[in-house]
């Protein structure tokens, strides 16, 4: 298994592209906001990841197994049934989480079912929270 390249890799496919052809308008006006922020806040351009992943930033991990690849620091895809933010851990803060608004936890996934369901400021936080804890466990990336 170890051997066994990850589905998911960083592309050279055009994020500009990827985000023109969502649909509805207003899920693409989502992804476009979302990809702003984390832009912003990651200090890293947007790559794609796969043909559905808008990622910032790469790390590389390894696993007990043996298992070892890169992922993006964080990451979004626009979905059917939410917007799903890729923030690891960035979602483990109760008092910021409480402030957030309307939103489904994966283990590590933030859903969102549109971006006015969730206040703007929390939001950048969380991301901003998930990156700080990504630059202590994965110092070398």
């Amino acid at each position: 298994m170890a051997g066994t390249p990850n589905k998911t890799q960083e592309t050279d496919a055009s994020v500009e592209a990827f985000l023109a052809a969502i649909e509805p308008d207003a899920r693409q006006a989502d992804a476009r906001a979302v990809c702003a922020l984390m832009a912003k806040v990651s200090g890293q351009p947007a790559k794609m990841w796969g043909t559905a992943i808008v990622g910032f930033g790469s790390y590389h991990y390894r696993y007990d197994s043996g298992r070892e690849g890169d992922a993006p620091l964080v990451g979004f895809s626009p979905r059917k049934a939410a917007l799903t933010l890729y923030i690891m851990p960035g979602h483990q803060n109760a008092g910021l989480m409480a402030r957030l608004g309307k939103y489904k936890t994966g283990k590590s996934c933030l859903y969102l079912n549109k971006l006015s369901d969730v206040d703007q400021v929390a939001l950048e936080q969380v991301i901003a929270d998930c990156l700080d804890h990504m630059a202590r466990a994965y110092p070398a990336s």
